[in-house]
Parts: structure tokens; sequence; C-alpha cells
């Protein structure tokens, strides 16, 4: 009895500790359980992987179209121009394509001059190819970008036209009549008179008395040829400038302000005006003075919108290049702003002319400068007119846009977009309409002055 009675003791020992090892094996699949689909949660919610794209930007222009792709780690590309259809085939290396799909779908405009769609698949594993469909021939250029301003890596393509069309011709042929009169070809027919060009007030000369002891006002001195006056509208495109207390973009209010004072110019006899850069896209410093040389530019007008830290900094300044160092902290500190405008708007550095910095060498330049600030001056005065000048003389610093050795330039800052209050009167069409009436009465007063040498009628 006692050894039955001990087996089956035994027997219910064991039985409970195999119960107790189910009961563990339970809890801990419970657990294991718990724990994956926990691990599923966390991965649903985690930010996308480094090998998604962050970002695709097209951004079309009469000059050439840009479409750029960012991404959280360096992007390693291939690219093959193809004819019949006319098409650039990009692969890129390490990025899903769901990502890709994702932020083409909608970005080509219909207006883009040069590219018609843009399409992905995956080629191979670990490869996107992106075709881009053309609308006419092109001259690509493809390169990557490290990380600048808010933007991460980023490769870019650049689509150029093969044949790009001459600016100064261009130009001349958006003259109206009477300014095609002034010193251009006309269009057709025989060419009219040349065009006289009104003094200002300021050098209207006194009358003189005529032959039969009448009094009788001296004519106008005719103008030989078109005072050409390049306007420079500050960043654009990738790089949007300084972004104002509500949320407004430099890029576009300078850019608003510029086509005003074009139009001003342009209605003014013996004057035409040039834009650098006509819509939302990006110019870097260098190529605006190549365009505005291109031109045969008599000045060189940059507009910009000023911000500081302190959102109570406000009024107008003008500013000019210098030699030998900035004239303040404050200019020193605001030209490196300024020139850093291409490591954000994106340059390829490796097509960059070098013909600016080779042509600083000219002994023009300190004559330029002396010009430039008394194009300076006079802006200064015109624009104290209509805002409270933030500093009442020009300043100097190496501001790489004003670079041009033979043109006087200037960069004005209108007023200090990051103070509430001056935004404000910067988006106001009332306000952009004063400030480009300020800005040509310094001009006018600058050739008043300081006429322009002569050039051929033609030039």
């Amino acid at each position: 009895m006692h050894d039955t009675t001990d087996r089956l003791g035994k027997n219910s020992l064991s039985k409970k500790r195999k119960g107790s090892l189910r009961t563990d094996r339970r809890r801990l699949l419970k657990a294991a359980s718990g724990a994956a689909l926990l691990l599923l949660v966390r991965r649903a919610g985690a930010a996308p992987h480094d090998n998604s794209l962050v970002a695709l930007r097209v951004w079309p222009a009469d000059e050439y179209s840009r479409v750029t792709f960012e991404s959280r780690h360096k992007l390693f590309f291939s690219q093959m121009l193809l004819k019949d259809p006319d098409r650039l085939v990009v692969d890129m290396e390490g990025v899903d394509l769901e990502s890709v799909l994702v932020n083409i779908f909608g970005k080509v405009l219909d207006h883009d001059p040069y590219i018609k769609l843009i399409r992905a698949a995956q080629n191979r594993p670990g490869v996107v190819r992106l075709v881009v469909d053309l609308k006419t021939e092109i001259s690509p250029q493809v390169f990557t970008l490290a990380p600048a301003g808010n933007y991460g890596h980023r490769l870019v393509i650049d689509l150029y036209p093969l044949n790009p069309p001459d600016p100064l011709l261009a130009l001349i042929q958006k003259s109206s009549p009477m300014e095609a009169a002034a010193g251009e070809p006309a269009q057709d027919g025989p060419q009219t008179p040349v065009a006289t060009m009104p003094p200002s007030p300021q050098t209207a000369e006194p009358p003189t008395p005529d032959k039969g002891g009448q009094t009788a006002r001296r004519p106008p001195p005719k103008a030989k040829r078109l005072f050409t006056i390049a306007l420079d509208p500050g960043h654009g495109g990738e790089d949007p400038g300084a972004i104002g207390a509500r949320g407004s973009y430099e890029k576009n209010v300078v850019l608003s302000i510029a086509r005003r004072l074009k139009r001003k110019i342009d209605d003014s006899p013996g004057m035409r005006a040039m834009l650098t850069r006509d819509g939302d896209y990006f110019v870097p410093l260098a190529q605006r003075v190549v365009r505005a040389r291109k031109v045969q530019a008599d000045l060189f007008v940059s507009v910009h919108a000023d911000a500081f830290v302190r959102p109570d900094a406000r009024g107008s300044s003008v500013f000019v290049l210098s030699e030998k160092g900035a004239s303040s902290s404050a200019a020193r500190w605001l030209a490196q702003k300024e020139n850093d405008s291409d490591l954000i708007g994106g340059v390829n550095l490796a097509r960059q002319d070098n013909h600016i910095a080779r042509t600083l060498i000219d002994l023009s330049l300190a004559a330029t400068i002396n010009d430039s600030i008394k194009l300076g001056r006079a802006v200064l005065a015109a624009l104290g007119d209509i805002n409270t000048l933030h500093k009442s003389h020009v300043e100097q610093a190496g501001f790489a846009v004003l670079k041009a050795p033979d043109i006087p330039s200037v960069l004005v800052e209108t007023a200090f977009i990051s103070n509430p209050e001056e935004e404000a009167r910067l988006n106001d069409d009332a306000y952009q309409e004063k400030m480009a009436d300020a800005i040509l009465r310094g001009i006018r007063r600058y050739f008043d002055d300081n006429p322009p040498a002569q050039r051929s009628p033609f030039a």
C-alpha cells in the first residue's frame, strides 16, 4: 500500500510539473507574440527607410528646366541621352521605387518648355530607372549636391536647350517701335528718326534767347542709343532667400518689384531693361553677371529683401562691391549670406565658367566701383523718400553678384522682410509700385549726372 501511494504521489507531482511547464510555455509564447506585435507597430510608425526619396521638385523656365531629387543619403547615378524620340535616361542606385513614383505624380506642368513627362520603373535590383520624355533637343547637366540650408542630398537634372537664344537679339526683338528708333535696327521698313530723351527737372537747361530776342528753350539732346539696365531679382527656384515673419518668400517679393521696375523703365524714353530671371527658377550668381554683360548693360541693379535675427530691424539699404573688405560687420555678414545662395540654389561646379574671375583683374574695376557708389547714392536718396533708411550711406562688401568689372552695379535691400510691418508693406501692390518708382528715380538721377559713353547706334 505504501509503495502504491508513493507511486501515486510521484505521478501526481509529475503531472503538476508538466502542467507548470505547459503554462510557462504559453506565457513565453504570449510574451513573444506581444513583443512581435509591438515590433510590428513600431515599424509601422517608424520614419521612412533611408532609401526613400524625400522630395522631387520641378522648376520650368524658358532658359532651362530643373528637376531635383532629394534624399537622406548620397545619390549615385548614371545617365544617357536617347533619340527618336528625345529622352534622358537616369539610373539611380539605392532608391526606393515607391517613393519615386509617389513624388513624381503631378509634378510636370503642361507649359514646361522642355519636359513632356517623367516616368520611373525598377530597372534591376537596387536601381530605379527614370525616363524624362522631352519636347525638344536638350543639353543636359546632371550632378549631385551635398546637404545645404534646409536641403539634404540632391540629384539635380538641368535641361538646357541645345541652341539657346541670343539674349541681346531677344532684347532687341522685344523693343517697342520707339525703342527700336533710338538706336536699334527696325524690324520692318526704313529706320525712323532717332528718339529724344527729355531731361529730368534737375538737369533741364535754362531758356536761351533766339535771334529775334525771344526766349526759347533748347531742345533736349538726342539719345544715340538706348541705355540698358539689367535688373536682378535675387534668389529663385531652390533658393527661397529670406523667409518673412508671416511666411513670405524673398524670391517672390523681389521678382514682383523687379517686374514692376522693368515695365517703368521700358516705358521711359531712351531706356530699356532686362531681367536676369523672369520666373521662379534658380540662376547662379556668376551667370547673373554674365547675362548682364551679354546684353551690354549700362547698369546692374540687384533687388533683395533683407532679414535679421531681430524682428525690429528695419529700413532700406544699398550696397556696392568692395575690393578691400566690408564697410561694416553687418555688411560682411550680409554678403556672406547672399553669396551662399549658390550653395542652396545648387550650382554645377564642374561646368562653371571662370570668365568673371579672369576679368576681375581688369584695371577698370576701381573706376567701376566708383561709379557704382555714385549710382548707389542716387538710389539710396530716392529710397529715403518712401522708407526709413537702415544706413544713411552706401555700404560695401564682397558680393559675388556685383563683380562685373565694367558695369556699375548695386544691390538694393528694399526692406526687412523679417520685420512684420515691413513684410506687410513689401507684399502690398501699391508699396511695390512706390519702391519701383523710387529705384527708377535713382537711376534717372545717376544718368543725368553720369551719362554712359556712346557706342555704335546698333550696339
